[in-house]
């Protein structure tokens, strides 16, 4: 009965530990990836660059009836104040439309040309699936050498490594306006996600879809559906 309790003591023991050794690893990752671009986190009254290739908003959840949530509308009010700041004269709206029945980038882009930017000034990536992807392709397809990407403050850290790690030029300006409804849960999965692109960065996977060049120069109705 005492050599079956001290083994029971013992596997628990060794659980701690590599329980331990996890999270010790997600808690250095994360402070890694944080520190390595936090020069490159600027506020709106910061921003000297005036020669970006694109403001690249990335995606969020949009609701029945084509309204973008309020995490996602925030990103676009923050991209069209840079947008009318003369930082870019380009938007690249990068985010799901996988689906017939799902599409963020066209609901992204008419709230843009609603507020008065011309339509053929704003872009559109149907395939902006992740944040690795939406890089990737904003490098890849759109030709994208120098960005300024705009998400909110928690999600700007990975945007801006991914970026760092695939050779773009890339600065972020948070978008974060208010509250949001289950942050808390974002900010736990963000962990996660931020040692998940620590390990896409160093294997460099293809995205779901490259396709042919679409360069962020040209005519951004190009990519109206």
């Amino acid at each position: 009965m005492e050599i079956t309790k001290n083994k029971v003591m013992m596997m628990l023991f060794i659980l701690m530990c590599a329980a331990l050794v996890v999270l010790l690893f997600l808690l250095i990752m994360n402070i890694h990836i944080k520190a390595s671009i936090k020069d490159r986190m600027l506020s709106p009254d910061q921003i000297p660059i005036t020669d970006a290739d694109c403001i690249l908003v990335l995606g969020a959840g949009v609701w029945n009836g084509g309204r973008p949530s309020p995490m996602l509308e925030d990103r676009l009010v923050r991209a069209i104040e840079l947008y009318n700041m003369g930082v870019s004269n380009r938007l690249l709206m990068s985010g799901d439309h996988g689906r017939k029945d799902y599409d963020e980038v066209n609901v992204m882009k008419r709230f843009a040309v609603d507020r008065g930017i011309p339509s053929s000034h704003v872009f559109m990536d149907h395939a902006g699936f992740s944040t690795y992807e939406s890089i990737y392709r904003a490098r890849d397809v759109f030709k994208v050498k120098k960005a300024i990407i705009v998400t909110q403050e928690y999600h700007l850290y990975r945007a801006l490594y991914i970026a760092k790690k695939l050779g773009l030029e890339a600065y972020g300006v948070a978008a974060d306006r208010r509250e949001y409804y289950g942050q808390a849960s974002r900010e736990l999965r963000e962990v996660l996600a931020r040692v998940k692109d620590f390990f896409s960065t160093i294997i460099k996977p293809r995205p779901t879809y490259l396709g042919e060049p679409i360069p962020i120069d040209g005519d951004g109705d190009l990519t109206n559906d």
